[in-house]
Parts: structure tokens; C-alpha cells; sequence
């Protein structure tokens, strides 16, 4: 992805349509986070120290790299590797639009070493454009996820399964063996995410608590239960915030004693279960007859 701004955190925008937004959220040290619209930027050949992982959004980026041309369509991922020269501009009249994540090299060598590869060099994007689908929906979901108030749970969970998906897609990673089974661990986390349904710990601090990487938690919990450790916890908010609204308390409370982000935000995940939403399902639990 060609380009990006210098400084740490920011939103600016231009009087000519074009946008930057650029921020970094608390859970994810050491990845930055742009979303950002040109229409006449130029971008100087230039390098990053780290990697450049872009989804082009909308429109159309030319940028040369490695010695070639290249463009950049709508749907499209842009893969640079740290210290390589390249440029941008507009690849459409319209100019392009994109996210994108920047993450430092220290973030990479920590996931590596949670993948049991603590000794592994840097790996390496061979092809700079890659039409993939799956990958694109699912980082484009992942770069909004971490716009939003979902937990850090939530977020250090989705940024290592996408990072595990596109290295070994596109940078030849080896998979991880399957994960084992670890009883014990996963009921140790299953009590302490019961224990703190309101202000859940994040991956990390979870693992820490069972003496696991992150990423073995990950894939361990999700084999043991068949879901990741935030749905598993989304469930158990739902189940609990059910019973509640049965005994009469209003969505409101029950939003804010189960630590959603406020009452809305309860009654998606509710009906996403129920079918119905919390107020229409208080309701007819206090109308129901013997």
C-alpha cells in the first residue's frame, strides 16, 4: 500500500474529498491503523520498516514496486514488504480508497514465537497484488472490528486467526500442528470468563492465567467448544441476560450489569439468538400465564 502518514495517531481531512484517518487501538501494541480516501495525492517513492497489509476499498491505486507497474482495483489486496521502494497515485478519476494495517516487526516476531517459530526470520510476501476473497472480507472485517468498542478479547482473537491465515496463504508460513487437548486450561478459562462476563480479560491476559500462548488458547478453546473464546463469552452474556430480563429487569440494566457496550448493542446479539429483541422478550415472559 503505497503511502501512509507520519504521524502516530490523527484524523485529518482535506477540503477536496480526500480523508485520512489513522489510529492505533490499545489492545494490538505496536499495529497501526489507517482508512483513508486520495483523489490528486502523490506519494514519493519511499519504504516503511514494517509490513504494509492494504485492502483497496473502492476505486483504483497505480503504484510501482520491485521494478514494475502496478494497479490496484477495488477488492484487491496490497502486500509490501518492510525496506522495499514504492510510490502511489490514483489508478481512477475517482482516486481509490483503501484500509490498511501497520504492524511493527516486533508484533510479527511475537506472534511467530506464539506459533512455536521463535527463531524464524521475518517471512516474506512473494506477490504484492492478491485477489482473494475470503482473506479481503475477512480483514476488511477485522480492520472495522478494531474501530469499534469490542473487547480486547475479541480483537487480539480475530487479528491472530486473519495474521495465521494470510501469512500461510501468502507468505508460505507452516501451519501449526493441530492444537491438542487441554482440558484443564480451557475449564480454567471457561470459569474466569464466567467470572468476569462484565470486563472480560483480553486473549493475552487469559492465556497468561493458564500458562498458554494466546494462540494455543485460541485454538485450543475453539476445538474444545467449537468457537472462539469472545463467541463462547457472548453466549454466556445472552444466556445470563435472558434469565434477567425473565425476572423483569429492564434491557438497559441488564446491558449495562453483563458489560455491553450499551443497550443496542444487547439487543442485536439477543435477537441474533432469540429472534426476538430483549424489551419484546421481557415482555412476553411477564405475560405469560401459569
Amino acid at each position: 500500500m503505497a503511502g501512509g502518514p507520519q504521524a502516530r495517531i490523527g484524523v485529518m481531512n482535506s477540503e477536496q474529498g480526500e480523508s485520512i484517518r489513522f489510529w492505533q487501538t490499545p489492545p494490538l501494541t505496536g499495529v497501526e491503523l489507517l482508512t483513508a480516501r486520495y483523489i490528486e495525492h502523490r506519494f514519493v517513492p519511499h519504504v516503511h520498516d514494517g509490513f504494509v497489509i492494504g485492502m483497496i476499498m473502492d476505486g483504483a491505486q497505480r503504484y510501482r514496486y520491485r521494478g514494475a507497474e502496478h494497479l490496484a482495483c477495488s477488492g484487491t489486496l496490497v502486500l509490501i514488504n518492510p525496506d522495499e521502494v514504492h510510490n502511489g497515485h490514483k489508478g481512477h478519476d475517482a482516486g481509490w480508497r483503501y484500509r490498511a494495517f501497520y504492524p511493527d516487526n516486533a508484533q510479527l516476531h511475537s506472534l511467530l514465537e506464539e506459533l512455536g517459530l521463535p527463531g524464524m526470520h521475518l517471512p516474506t510476501f512473494n506477490d504484492t497484488l492478491i485477489h482473494d476473497p475470503d482473506l479481503f472480507s475477512g480483514l476488511c472485517q477485522l480492520h472495522q472490528l478494531l474501530e469499534g468498542p469490542e473487547s480486547a478479547l475479541h480483537q487480539q482473537t480475530v487479528w491472530r486467526q486473519m495474521m495465521l491465515a494470510l501469512l500461510n496463504r501468502h507468505a508460505r508460513l507452516p501451519m501449526p500442528a493441530r492444537p491438542g487437548i487441554e482440558h484443564r486450561a480451557v475449564r480454567q478459562a471457561k470459569e474466569l470468563l464466567q467470572a468476569r462476563l462484565a470486563e472480560p480479560p483480553s486473549l493475552e491476559q487469559l492465556a497468561a492465567a493458564v500458562n498458554l500462548s494466546a494462540f494455543h488458547l485460541a485454538r485450543v478453546f475453539q476445538r474444545a467448544t467449537g468457537m472462539p473464546p469472545h463467541t463462547w463469552l457472548m453466549q454466556q452474556r445472552i444466556a445470563h441476560a435472558r434469565a434477567l430480563l425473565k425476572k423483569g429487569c429492564l434491557p438497559l440494566q441488564v446491558a449495562t450489569q453483563l458489560g455491553f457496550a450499551d443497550q443496542s448493542h444487547l439487543s442485536r446479539q439477543f435477537k441474533k439468538v432469540y429472534g426476538v429483541g430483549p424489551g419484546a422478550y421481557r415482555a412476553a415472559s411477564a405475560n405469560k400465564h401459569p
